[in-house]
């Protein structure tokens, strides 16, 4: 495995260096969080002695104190690495030309990126709605079950959709919910994976969202065939299919779109995450003619000021591009067996601490036997200069969601800082 990218840029050496320019410091910084941005963010920065991050480039953050940072988190955003060349190149080209459009104005950038985006989805997923984000994505999907008549949602424990208040009422994890009930319903959560308990709660006025693989809520892989089952008791019932791949999406988990694998085609597919090449914040519904019809037929239903845009078109065009000639799911694919020898390896020394190990493609996470013990661990690799993600909706599981350009240097960095938390970890509770 190698971390050139075709453009011919390698990712930078692991070694040190100052930020370029005058810099506020980190008390400043956080004083104006305190301040005007989240109390609660800053204490939790305080807690955890987190940088501030100035620039980043391919796998790598430098923070404002000249720390450089290996980035094996970022909610899976950075499958393309920070700064990838070709859509950084095209988003700065598209912002000196037209930014944002107005009303009553059609763009030749969100023509080409639907097109785009729908060539790489599966047959019969034509229709593309670009939003400004996962959750709004979510929210439109919900809105266009509704238009088709489907008001019945069925959800799964553990699943994570976003935090407006529509997504919010089906991502399955009470502690987010319940400050903000009475939520939109009526939605039912059954156990993911569990296909039997699904269907049983599915009729004809029923809407299902379901992830591949539950990201926030701990990795959770589904067991084979979950997919297709889902699917057909969606046929059977006449319910509505949404398939949730912001986080799986584009080549993350081996395959291009996670729904690949089992030959399932949803009625609706999001997508988000990566699909700006974390470079422009932007989601996207992806539906058939029959269920886009409602907005076909009237496309004031539901709009958006800025979803659509060209600088997130044109991001969206370019991040499908690359993904399709990189190889992006051929790349995490070569990346998964590795991932997961490294982490068994070098984790053996606190294996007492740890209850699972798991992934797929890029997408790999770390389940400890406590929620304190994962976040020991994650502060412990932020010693070591590599930054993971907690899950949301599985406290005791550290993510790991490297981008498909790992290479060499990525492994030897990673593996270092490895071995040294699982040593710190093993050590700080054999004495407790």
């Amino acid at each position: 495995m190698t971390s050139e990218r075709t453009t011919g840029r390698t990712a930078p050496e692991p070694t040190g260096r100052p930020a370029a320019g005058p810099r506020m410091d980190r008390a400043d910084v956080l004083a104006l969080y305190h301040r005007h941005v989240n109390t609660g963010l800053a204490r939790m920065a305080e807690l955890m002695a987190a940088p501030v991050v100035a620039s980043a480039q391919g796998d790598y953050l430098d923070t404002s104190d000249g720390q450089r940072l290996l980035d094996c988190g970022g909610f899976s955003v950075f499958l393309l690495g920070h700064g990838y060349p070709p859509v950084t190149e095209a988003v700065a080209r598209q912002l000196r030309k037209l930014a944002i459009t107005g009303p009553l104005v059609y763009s030749e950038e969100l023509a080409v990126a639907a097109r785009t985006l729908a060539a790489a989805c599966p047959d019969g997923l034509e229709y593309v709605y670009l939003t400004n984000s996962g959750a709004e994505a979510c929210e439109t999907a919900l809105k266009l079950a509704r238009m088709n008549g489907r008001r019945h949602v069925v959800s799964t424990e553990g699943g994570f959709h976003g935090k407006t208040l529509g997504a919010l009422a089906v991502t399955g994890r009470a502690v987010f919910r319940d400050p903000c009930e009475p939520l939109p319903g009526p939605v039912e959560f059954v156990p993911y994976g569990d296909a039997e308990a699904l269907a049983a709660r599915l009729t004809a006025d029923s809407c299902v969202i379901v992830e591949p693989v539950q990201g926030e809520g701990g990795v959770r892989l589904p067991p084979p065939g979950y997919l297709r089952e889902v699917e057909r008791a969606c046929r059977r019932a006449g319910a509505l299919l949404v398939v949730d791949e912001i986080q799986t999406g584009l080549g993350r988990v081996g395959s291009l779109w996670a729904v690949q694998e089992e030959g399932v085609v949803p009625d609706i597919l999001l997508s988000g995450k990566a699909l700006g090449a974390g470079v422009v914040p932007v989601g996207a519904v992806v539906a058939t003619r029959e269920v886009f019809a409602p907005l076909n037929r009237d496309p004031v239903l539901h709009t958006s000021t800025f979803g659509g845009n060209p600088l997130a078109a044109v991001a969206v065009r370019h991040t499908v591009e690359a993904v399709l000639r990189e190889d992006v799911p051929g790349r995490t694919r070569a990346l998964e067996g590795r991932l997961r020898d490294l982490l068994e390896q070098r984790l053996e020394p606190c294996g007492h601490l740890v209850k699972d190990i798991r992934g797929r493609g890029a997408l790999f996470g770390v389940e400890f036997h406590e929620a304190a013990q994962a976040g020991e661990f994650v502060l412990e690799l932020l010693e070591r200069g590599v930054v993971v993600c907690p899950a949301a909706n599985s406290l005791a599981t550290v993510r790991f969601t490297p981008s498909a350009f790992f290479g060499e240097p990525e492994f030897a960095w990673l593996e270092t800082a490895l071995e040294g938390a699982a040593a710190t970890a093993a050590k700080r509770r054999s004495t407790v």
